[in-house]
């Protein structure tokens, strides 16, 4: 069995739940609740130190860190998440991380509570998070500007970038940005979102 830790609305989970949907892995689903604090529980944290999600249960392994998960998924042979070659792969992972390491970590809701705090909620988490969404897709959109970039962020396959992608421009339009304004981007999560297996992963899909 394959078993799924996860939050629905968690962007890192909502990665891994569309690498598992592509690969054609049936998987098991254990909410852990992000709003009452669950990730701090000690069974999570015996399962994820970081007291974070996702956490995936495979091959008598316990994986954590959603990147890492589908790298895995692709190193096993599961599925192909990675161009064939060095440059695309750098690419590929350049694209990646400029949503996952850039503007997830300091738009989760741990920061966003922290801010909202700090500030006496003068500064609210929508608006936090608008301004770093903003000035990160603005530079994504940049950086897709190149013949590398095909139907989807690298070519005509749907990569790790793609999986990043996703999340992303759902947590952008849930605080209100018009993802239009990025027309690759755009473009690029419209022909995303009518893939079956990766609109089976949408939040609105999974939740309670």
């Amino acid at each position: 069995m394959i078993l799924l830790h996860d939050y629905w609305r968690s962007s890192s989970a909502y990665r891994v739940r569309m690498a598992l949907n592509l690969c054609g892995l049936a998987y098991e689903r254990a909410a852990v609740d992000l709003l009452s604090g669950a990730q701090k529980a000690a069974d999570n944290l015996a399962r994820n130190p970081q007291g974070l999600v996702p956490t995936l249960e495979l091959d008598g392994l316990v994986l954590t860190q959603s990147l890492a998960i589908i790298e895995y998924l692709h190193d096993s042979g599961r599925g192909s998440f990675l161009p064939p070659d060095a440059a695309g792969r750098a690419r590929v992972r350049a694209l990646a991380h400029a949503v996952a390491m850039e503007i997830a970590p300091i738009c989760n809701l741990s920061v966003r509570a922290h801010v909202q705090r700090l500030t006496g909620g003068t500064y609210t988490a929508e608006d936090w998070q608008r301004h770093y969404i903003t000035q990160g897709l603005a530079a994504l959109e940049v950086m897709l500007d190149s013949p590398a970039t095909g139907r989807f962020c690298h070519g005509d396959a749907v990569t790790l970038a793609d999986l990043c992608l996703v999340p992303q421009i759902y947590n952008a339009e849930r605080v209100g940005l018009d993802v239009t304004s990025h027309p690759r981007i755009a473009r690029i999560v419209t022909e995303l979102r009518d893939i079956p297996a990766l609109a089976a992963a949408h939040p609105d899909k999974v939740k309670p």
